[in-house]
């Protein structure tokens, strides 16, 4: 790992968070709609080929946000539907996933467990 790695993680990253955090100063568009926009970007750049550059140039930049849950969905769905057919595209994006998902679920509850939320 040299410096430049570091800027461009830093430089896409903060690109993506940046431009999330302007749609939700500037339009009327939830925090959700933003999330479920990047996970299909994510989907989108996978399929046409143009993930995998991002990823070379960006590497945690481009995999640690949603854009990068989405191509892993993308992925195990491509490599499932390869194994087992047509069966594949309900069980591929799950299985690529499941450690990321038992993950935040597991820090979820445990962040319910021993704090307390409060109303706005």
């Amino acid at each position: 790992m040299n410096f430049m790695d570091y800027f461009w993680a830093f430089v896409v990253g903060g690109a993506f968070c940046g431009l999330a955090q302007i749609i939700l100063d500037k339009t009327k568009i939830t925090a959700a709609r933003i999330l479920v926009f990047y996970v299909v970007a994510g989907v989108v750049l996978s399929a046409v080929g143009l993930f995998q550059p991002l990823k070379e140039l960006a590497g945690a930049g481009a995999t640690i946000p949603l854009i990068g849950f989405g191509h892993a969905l993308a992925e195990g769905v491509k490599s499932a539907v390869d194994e087992k057919g047509l069966l594949g595209a309900l069980t591929g994006g799950l299985t690529a996933t499941s450690a990321g998902i038992a993950a935040a679920m597991v820090f979820g509850t445990l962040s319910a467990v021993f704090f307390n939320s409060k109303q706005k």
